[in-house]
């Protein structure tokens, strides 16, 4: 800060403030940011602006601070990418033309918890589970129900999946193959974020190093044969939704980003081959500011790291693309309306900080899966924002805001902080077998859930400005009897597939995972045989073992 400047903040504290305060303080002694860090009550010009071109740079260019893109929304909008999938295939695929019709332009598909930790539906640990929380697959051919109608080669799709990712991958490849579809034409992204599901959401199977060795076979696979394809969503999502804070989302998120390189590198892949297609997935909560500045950060952090530290040298090796999801555990069951509100601030968040793809939450999440009228608001808040708000009309509108400056500054050695600290662990794997990340977001969750509880941190609603209100009504209930029509579904399957082809493949897949061969050739193979995802998981389960994690406390 200049001594002039400095001089006239004195002069202004004294001569303007300091009666002000006297008559009417202000409502806080300490400021701070939705994640605990301090507010200045203004900011004024201090940052070395020097060094522009090494801290903030132009649009599309390194460090890429302003964006990964030279022109952002000018030259297109993000992919209005709203999250489905319940019950059965049949009513996910109708969920998904409706969402189509109405203007969505990328299909996220939400798949029920047995797909996801890679369990048939009529295995008897999935009573009560199928079809709750997303659509439930077994097999090709609830894919191929799922898809119908649809042109994968006109649209893109981001499959939620993690523990059995790579195999439904290969039931989408399978899929188009059966379109007409070729591999190489394919778009989308699938999650395939392992280390996120040991650290904050469960859904794991294999042991880590099991895990990674998928990944990077997928990472391998997808590099020559599918090139269009986003390889791994690598999440902060879950994380954030777990109870960390923005500059723990950040930096956990890319000491994540850091062991999935690693070990691709390890695996004998050139980085600059599989760099390009990696992604990112982050939460938008309601400190609107705050996000801007995380997603900025982020972005320059990633940057720094794959050049500096991995020697990338393609400008696409260094960029962080991104999706973003409103912040699920921000909704509140108490007057769900205000849900919209919330969820437009989380969208002004991601947009401003410079999102590829968005999916906006629905009011009513907090109480059920979401009705198409709610989905439909949640929709045409991002299409609202697009096409109406004005704030797509430059690239990077808040660059040069002294507070978003330096908040983006203070995220982002906050996060450097903790990748440095998992570095002396011996790396993220190694840090999520002592238990560190998990510590840290249990520690951030029981603050924050405190703050709530004491009244310090206001949700309207639920702490105040609370209001007497009715039973909610028209809520999306998933029919008891999608798990006996599953189960029959799959009987079907078993019983008009080859049996013996089916055998030959699940060997097949069997002998592979006791050697170093990439395991998706196979992986494919069974699943073009009608093998279910209980099996192929089942030989995997077999040859691999399961996780059993260490008690975090």
């Amino acid at each position: 800060m200049s001594g002039r400047i400095e001089e006239q903040r004195k002069r202004w504290e004294e001569q303007t403030l300091a009666p002000v305060l006297g008559r009417s303080p202000e409502q806080k002694k300490d400021f701070r940011t939705g994640s605990g860090i301090p507010v200045e009550r203004v900011y004024l010009p201090g940052c070395d602006c020097g060094d522009y071109e090494g801290a903030l740079g132009f649009p599309g260019e390194f460090p890429f601070t302003r964006g990964v893109q030279p022109t952002m929304y000018r030259g297109r909008y993000w992919t209005m990418r709203q999250y489905a999938g319940f019950g059965t295939a049949e009513e996910s695929n109708r969920r998904y033309r409706y969402l189509l019709e109405q203007g969505q332009t990328g299909l996220s598909v939400a798949f029920d918890l047995p797909t996801q930790i890679g369990l048939d539906s009529d295995d008897p640990m999935c009573a009560g589970e199928v079809g709750k929380v997303g659509v439930a697959i077994d097999s090709l051919a609830d894919m191929e129900i799922l898809f119908e109608g649809i042109p994968l080669d006109k649209v893109s799709t981001s499959l939620t999946i993690n523990a059995p990712a790579a195999v439904l991958l290969a039931m989408y490849i399978c899929v188009g193959e059966k379109q007409g579809v070729a591999q190489e034409a394919l778009r989308g992204t699938i999650q395939n974020d392992i280390l996120k599901e040991y650290m904050a959401r469960g859904t794991y199977i294999f042991p880590p190093s099991q895990s990674m060795r998928l990944i990077t076979d997928t990472f391998e696979y997808c590099g020559r044969c599918v090139p269009k394809w986003n390889t791994i969503s690598i999440s902060g999502y879950h994380i954030r939704e777990a109870g960390c804070t923005a500059p723990q989302e950040v930096g956990f998120t890319l000491a994540d980003g850091i062991a999935y390189v690693e070990a691709a590198v390890k695996a004998g892949l050139d980085v600059d081959d599989f760099a390009p297609r990696l992604s990112f997935f982050f939460n938008a909560h309601n400190d609107l500011l705050e996000e801007v500045a995380k997603f900025r950060a982020a972005r320059r952090l990633w940057a720094r790291i794959m050049k500096e530290r991995f020697g990338a040298g393609k400008p696409e090796s260094l960029m962080l693309r991104f999706h973003t999801q409103t912040g699920g555990s921000t909704l509140t069951a108490q007057q769900p309306d205000n849900n919209i509100i919330r969820v437009t601030l989380q969208t002004l968040a991601a947009v401003l900080g410079g999102t590829q793809s968005l999916h906006t939450n629905s009011r009513d999440e907090a109480l059920a899966l979401p009705s198409e009228d709610s989905v439909r608001i949640a929709l045409r808040t991002q299409q609202i924002v697009a096409s109406e708000s004005g704030v797509t009309a430059t690239v990077d509108p808040l660059a040069g805001s002294w507070f978003v400056e330096s908040l983006t500054d203070r995220i982002e050695g906050l996060a450097s902080d903790y990748i440095t600290h998992i570095d002396s662990l011996g790396g993220m794997v190694r840090a999520i077998e002592e238990g560190y990340p998990q510590r840290q977001i249990q520690e951030a969750a029981y603050s924050c859930q405190r703050e709530i509880e004491s009244g310090e941190r206001v949700v309207v609603g639920v702490n105040r400005y609370k209001i007497e209100e009715p039973s909610p009504s028209g809520l999306l209930r998933v029919d008891p009897s999608v798990e006996a029509s599953q189960k029959g579904k799959l009987a079907g399957v078993r019983g008009g597939r080859e049996s013996a082809a089916v055998t030959g493949s699940l060997d097949a897949l069997r002998e592979a995972a006791r050697g170093e061969e990439n395991l998706m050739p196979p992986i494919i193979e069974c699943v073009r045989r009608y093998a279910t995802l209980g099996e192929i998981c089942g030989v995997l389960r077999g040859e691999f073992g399961e996780y059993r994690p260490r008690v975090i406390l």
